[in-house]
């Protein structure tokens, strides 16, 4: 008699809305036993429900925390770092607490994650995270988020240097703007991919066969031609344009 096979299991932080929850959209439309985190339960359960996915409440920042949360996961298969934060401001405005804030959110998470799910994971298993265009072209008004971008890809690009012999695959995905919630604080229009775009993105990694290294994939909203699409006026945006008036 033919054993059962179980499905593998990923699991998607900031997994209540915007790309992570696309991501794990695509994920479970791949066959994963897909879980959820994310720190605010409402929308992360309405998340998990919307697209037949577990779910587990936890603060990727957190170490303790964090850990506690996902250990009831025996095995992860496949890992999508999608929590973070935009936000800051000058560097001359900016208070220590809000540079430690987004620090913790965006760049301290990475480890946290990668400490709680590295001994769950095996040959074969893939950890991808979600980075930003802001790595390689800082952004003005955005000094904290900036840093932890860039040092999100050190991090993951000495992290595969670490796991490569281990059969574990390493991956940056870099979009440039993404039309999200987050995107509506932002004072200027632009053009922008959309979620799908990316979790696209995610989901063909897991496509590609272990032996090759694929270090990072950029992605950047086409800007003239047949397939450009609107720019994308934010809230603060209009706000800003109307107060001009």
């Amino acid at each position: 008699m033919k054993q059962q096979q179980h499905a593998r299991t990923a699991l998607v932080t900031g997994g209540s809305g915007g790309i992570g929850k696309a991501c794990g959209r695509k994920l479970c439309e791949r066959g994963y036993d897909v879980v959820l985190a994310a720190r605010r339960e409402g929308p992360l359960r309405a998340a998990a429900e919307e697209i037949g996915a577990r779910h587990i409440v936890a603060d990727a920042s957190d170490p303790i925390g964090f850990a506690r949360a996902i250990a009831p996961l025996e095995t992860i298969d496949f890992v999508v770092h999608a929590a973070g934060v935009l936000g800051g401001t000058y560097a001359r405005k900016q208070t220590f607490e809000q540079w430690r804030e987004i620090m913790s959110a965006n760049l301290d998470s990475c480890f946290v994650v990668t400490s709680a799910v590295l001994p769950r994971m095996h040959a074969g298993s893939r950890l991808v995270f979600i980075s930003s265009s802001a790595a390689h072209e800082p952004m003005m008004a955005r000094t904290a988020y900036s840093a932890t971008k860039a040092g999100m890809n050190a991090f993951a690009r000495a992290l595969a240097l670490e796991v490569d012999r281990d059969g574990i695959s390493v991956h940056i995905v870099t979009p440039g703007p993404v039309e999200t919630e987050m995107l509506q604080d932002v004072p200027f229009e632009m053009y922008a991919i959309q979620v799908a775009d990316v979790a696209d993105a995610v989901a063909w990694l897991d496509t590609v066969d272990p032996s090759v290294d694929l270090p990072e994939i950029r992605l950047n909203a086409v800007r003239r031609g047949p397939f450009a699409r609107p720019p994308v006026v934010p809230t603060e945006a209009r706000r800003r344009a109307e107060q001009r008036r």
